[in-house]
């Protein structure tokens, strides 16, 4: 599996800890790596603006000149984002047999019937075989596979295609990349082969904050914001980061803080209060929408206007002496069980960016990951070859990858910058009319993910592709006179 080197994105590795600024400011830039100076990340060159958004949403109000001066600035990144350099580990080196199945001491272990006779088809059609294995699908999940907890039907028959019932039984490689996030990975896996009735690899699945597991090597003590209960620090504590801090635990320490939050017993007894006054926190990550918008914008706008991230303090200088902030997606909007799609965190994202310039005439910069990050397709390049070796044993990108989603504003237009053949369904986001105005896709518009994924095989594979195993075949005879098998 082939590693990221700096040099493959453009990017220049940092040659000090800080960077001066055209108004004389020291700019901190945080160091990656472990005491041995070895680096565990990457920057990839961002392609979203570090400046918020919020002037498209809000009457004009002053812009400092610093601010403009500062715009190329790397203070929290702006102009790139750190994603993991090492590869994700393969799934071969610890392949096992479920307790029980039979074992044959020096001998290749005992396949199933339907895994011999799909070798035997595949081996008389290797013209096929190599067009399936240089293809692969890339799937958002919500609004195209499920509605929250409900199945999209033709969402379970795609997974079951491309898990080996088609006229191969040949696996054809696909991954998940959601801009969901708030739970760890093994857990969101489990619930949707759950959902989808079809098994899932955490090895297939990316959610918007994966790749911020990076940052854990530039961050010590972290506010970490968003998820039900504190599923958002388990996420983190498996990413690395050391220190980890919710909004409960500062509530717990100064009630004041939020004063028309109401906290019960049961939070106040699982939550981790210390004296944040005297505390430092390096970084805010938002991993997942907020549950509670007044809570949650309250601590970050004080954390913002603070010095150097330490509460009870008021900044003199908000740009200077702000600590960085990290969103993991920017949607706007995102389809549920609710007949119209529900407000994401990029809605939140907005609302803090207008009132952060409201109260301090600056605009605020940030990072956003997710897609249509560029930093967010690179990573899923390496999770599509590492799947590709552990299904095919054959570690190697595919030509022709196929983005199926439906939100053109991320899905779609993500896709496009990338050069992915990009394919829009109207069972999420879009409901328009032949194709999206702004962000076509490249590949066609489809009622849903199963004829969006039957027009890509045929193209690739051919129009005479069966999309069933038929396992009463005899393979030697290709077809013509089949027998049953006894």
């Amino acid at each position: 599996m082939p590693t990221f080197e700096d040099s493959d994105f453009g990017v220049q590795t940092p040659l000090s800890p800080t960077k001066k600024t055209s108004n004389n400011l020291n700019v901190a830039i945080p160091t990656n790596g472990d005491a041995s100076g070895t680096v565990n990340s990457v920057e990839v060159p961002a392609t979203r603006s570090s400046i918020s958004d919020a002037s498209a949403y809000m009457h004009n109000l002053s812009l400092s000149p610093s601010m403009r001066d500062r715009r190329g600035s790397r203070n929290s990144f702006g102009t790139s984002l750190p994603i993991p350099r090492s590869k994700r580990q393969s799934r071969l080196s610890s392949v096992h047999y479920p307790e029980g199945q039979p074992q044959r001491p020096g001998m290749p272990p005992i396949q199933a019937s339907r895994d011999i006779l799909a070798s035997q088809m595949q081996d008389l059609s290797s013209e096929k075989v190599h067009a399936a294995k240089d293809m692969a699908f890339v799937f958002d999940i919500d609004g195209v596979l499920v509605h929250g907890d409900r199945l999209i039907p033709e969402g379970k028959r795609v997974l079951e295609i491309l898990n080996g019932d088609n006229e191969l039984g040949i696996k054809i490689p696909h991954i998940f990349l959601t801009n969901g996030s708030g739970k760890p990975e093994e857990a969101r896996v489990a619930q949707l082969s759950s959902i989808l009735k079809n098994p899932i690899s955490t090895e297939q699945f990316i959610q918007s904050h994966t790749p911020m597991r990076a940052l854990a090597d530039y961050y010590k003590t972290v506010l970490v914001v968003g998820g039900e209960g504190y599923k958002c620090r388990e996420v983190a504590e498996a990413y690395g980061f050391q220190d980890i801090v919710v909004p409960n635990d500062i509530i717990a320490w100064d009630p004041t803080i939020a004063p028309y939050r109401v906290f019960t017993d049961e939070e106040r007894a699982t939550s981790r209060p210390r004296d944040f006054s005297k505390i430092n926190i390096e970084a805010i990550m938002v991993f997942s929408d907020s549950r509670d918008y007044a809570t949650d914008m309250q601590i970050i706008i004080d954390l913002l206007r603070s010095e150097n991230g330490r509460f009870g303090t008021m900044a003199k200088d908000p740009v200077s002496q702000r600590v960085p902030i990290y969103f993991s997606q920017g949607d706007m909007l995102c389809p549920t069980e609710h007949p119209f799609p529900r407000m994401s965190q990029g809605t939140f994202r907005i609302g803090l960016e207008a009132m952060y310039r409201a109260l301090t005439g600056v605009d605020l910069e940030r990072v956003v990951y997710g897609k249509p990050e560029l930093a967010t397709y690179k990573y899923a390049d390496e999770v599509i070859s590492s799947w590709m070796e552990t299904i095919h044993n054959d570690e190697k990108l595919p030509k022709n990858i196929y983005m199926i989603g439906d939100n053109p504003a991320s899905d779609i237009v993500g896709g496009n910058q990338y050069g992915w053949n990009t394919c829009l369904v109207r069972t999420g986001v879009f409901q328009g009319g032949d194709n999206d105005e702004e962000n076509p896709a490249s590949f066609g518009v489809f009622p849903n993910v199963l004829d969006a994924v039957k027009t890509a095989i045929r193209k690739e594979i051919g129009k005479d592709f069966k999309f069933e195993f038929n396992d009463q075949i005899n393979p030697v005879l290709h077809g013509n006179g089949a027998s049953a098998i006894e």
